[in-house]
C-alpha cells in the first residue's frame, strides 16, 4: 500500500486508528513525492528533529517509489481523465495516483479526491 502524506503524518504522530489498515502489509510503499512533501512540512514543525528521525526510519523500512518513464504514462492518463471530467486535484496527488496505478497499490489517505480516479483504491481511517 502507498502512504500519502497525511498517512505519514498520522503514522509518525502515533495515530492508533491507522494501525488497523497498515498491519495488513509487511512493507509500505512511499513515493518520493510524499517524502518531499513531508520534509517540506518539517520546516514549520516544532518537533522537526524528532520527526526527521522517525521519517528516516520509515524510509529505510519502506519501498521507496521513484518516478520513472513508465510513471509518466500513468500520470498523463490520470491527469487527462480528471481534466475531461473537470475534476482537477493537486498536482502532487496526480503523481501519487500515477504511482498507485503503475504499482497496482491502494493509497492510504484521507483525501477523498483519490476516490474519483479510476483504477485506484483509497484506504481511509
Amino acid at each position: 500500500m502507498i502512504l500519502d502524506t497525511n498517512a505519514v503524518s498520522a503514522l509518525l504522530s502515533g495515530d492508533a486508528s491507522l494501525a488497523r489498515i497498515l498491519e495488513s502489509a509487511d512493507r509500505h510503499h512511499l513515493p518520493v513525492i510524499v517524502i518531499g512533501e513531508y520534509r517540506y512540512g518539517l520546516h514549520r514543525s516544532q518537533h522537526g528533529q524528532k520527526l526527521r528521525t522517525f521519517l528516516e526510519i520509515l524510509i529505510r523500512e519502506s519501498l521507496v517509489l521513484r518516478v520513472d518513464e513508465a510513471t509518466t504514462v500513468h500520470y498523463a492518463a490520470v491527469r487527462n481523465e480528471l481534466r475531461e471530467r473537470g475534476r482537477p486535484i493537486p498536482e502532487n496527488d496526480v503523481w501519487i495516483a500515477a504511482l498507485a496505478r503503475q504499482h497496482d497499490q491502494p493509497i492510504v489517505s484521507r483525501d477523498e479526491h483519490f476516490d474519483q480516479i479510476a483504477g485506484t483504491e483509497r484506504l481511509a481511517w
